[in-house]
Formats: structure tokens, sequence, C-alpha cells
């Protein structure tokens, strides 16, 4: 019998030691251990997590951390990046990828590439396609939000409610084309294309204030939708 005591620490590549200590520092870590010759070693501890990086040969790794409330972990590490960093990186490296309420995962991407996926260990089972019991604009939606979350795949989940939305919107209740809309100007932005066509269509909708909270909930940054979103009392003319 084997008793059932392992751990598993991941070693992910490092070209850029320096860059990388200063990013785990900015997120919080302990430097565990710290080695430049002959060959660099580091070895870092965050609450439970232990993460060490070993030369690189190329290439780029991956590691899937398994927590309790993933919401906590993203708005932790974002609060610190800003204050190491002066922002919050979307884009280049490291950076961390958005998150909508009620999200079940984030990537976070070192300076060298490497990506630390956290997921909420009671995640649902993703469905590439969108989830089998969903039909029309709904199904387009969760499909666009496993392509944005999991693939991190922004272009194939525009292209994805754009057509989506051309041939279901007829069938579609108002806050389902509203979370279209919102996800296709949060997407326009990240992909640096004009967002005012898909703002207008949504400033045009008659939505009651819960419809609206469903809407601002579909992006990770409600503000992206303040031009167009009313926040009266009642329905837009």
């Amino acid at each position: 019998m084997i008793e059932a005591n392992e751990t598993v620490v991941p070693v992910l590549p490092c070209a850029a030691p320096e860059q990388t200590l200063r990013f785990w520092r900015a997120l919080g870590a302990t430097v565990e251990y710290e080695q430049a010759k002959p060959y660099p070693y580091l070895a870092f501890r965050l609450g439970g997590l232990d993460v060490h990086y070993g030369a690189s040969h190329g290439g780029t790794g991956t590691c899937l951390v398994m927590v309790d409330t993933v919401a906590d972990y993203h708005a932790a590490f974002a609060t610190r990046m800003r204050e190491g960093y002066g922002t919050v990186p979307a884009t280049g490296q490291p950076r961390i990828t958005r998150f909508r309420p009620g999200a079940s995962r984030f990537t976070l991407t070192d300076p060298d590439g490497n990506s630390l996926i956290f997921i909420q260990r009671d995640a649902p089972e993703v469905e590439y396609g969108g989830a089998a019991h969903l039909h029309g604009l709904a199904k387009v939606l969760d499909n666009a939000r496993t392509l944005r979350e999991s693939r991190l795949d922004d272009l194939s989940a525009w292209r994805a409610l754009n057509s989506g939305l051309r041939r279901h919107a007829d069938g579609a209740t108002p806050a389902e084309i509203g979370a279209a809309l919102a996800a296709l100007i949060e997407l326009s932005a990240a992909l640096g294309e004009d967002t005012t066509g898909w703002g207008t269509r949504l400033a045009g909708l008659a939505l009651t204030p819960e419809e609206r909270d469903r809407v601002r909930a579909e992006v990770a940054d409600p503000a992206l939708l303040t031009p167009w979103l009313s926040t009266g009392p009642g329905p837009q003319a």
C-alpha cells in the first residue's frame, strides 16, 4: 500500500529570473530558495501554493491551481499587481485575465509566459459549443464565455457572439440580447475595435433594473457599459 500523502510541486521554465522574482514578490509570495549559478532555480510559496522555476530550454509551462473561492484570488492578485506594477496588466507578460462575476476560472501569466490557471473546485464541467440544455442565444452566450475564459480566445468569442446575435436575436429575451451586446463591447475594446455600434444597440434596449444588473454581470468591468446602459429606476426608452 502507498500512503496517500503526496505533494506535487510544479517546476516552470524561467529565462528571466529578475522579472520572475519581482512578479512573485508583487503577488505577496515568499522566496523560499534563490539560486543563480550554475543554473537558475527559484522557489516560491504563496499561502498553500508552491511554485518552483528552473532553467528555460524554450517553451512555456502550465499549472492548474484548484481553489475554493476563485474570485478572492483574482481580487487579491489584481490589487497586488496594481500596487507592484502601477496597473493590472491584461496584455503582455505578466498579465491576468478579466474576471466577470460568477466566473469559475482565471489565468495568471508570469513574465516568461507560463500560465497558472486558477479554477474553482466546484466549477461545472466546461461544455464547448455551449451547455446541452441551453438553446438559441443563451447557448451562444455560454459558448462565448467558455471561449473567453477557458480558451482565452477573444476573437473566436467575438465571432461566435456576432454570428449568434444575428441568427437568434428574434427569439431571445431583452436580457440575453443585452448580455450579448455587453460581451461584444468588452471583447471589441480588448481587440482594439470600435464599440459604438454595439453600444448604440444596447442603449436602445428596454431593460428592467434586474435585467440591467444581469447585463452588467456579463463583463468584468461594468464601467465599459456606462455610456450606454441606463442606471434609472425603470426600463429604458
